[in-house]
């Protein structure tokens, strides 16, 4: 299953409040300013810096 897309509309890192890339083959979301990939678990993006993994 695939998030919504009008909520990829509004996700927004939280760290810098940049623009995310979703991933749906890796269910994860993307920051390239950051650097960071934040997963998404049972379809629940977790934004969660502390849980971000380096790209």
């Amino acid at each position: 299953m695939t998030l919504a897309p009008r909520l990829l509309e509004i996700l927004v890192c939280p760290r810098c409040k940049g623009a995310l890339e979703y991933h749906e083959r890796e269910s994860a979301l993307d920051c390239h300013a950051c650097k960071l990939r934040y997963a998404v678990r049972d379809d629940i993006p977790v934004m969660l810096v502390d849980e971000a993994t380096p790209l």
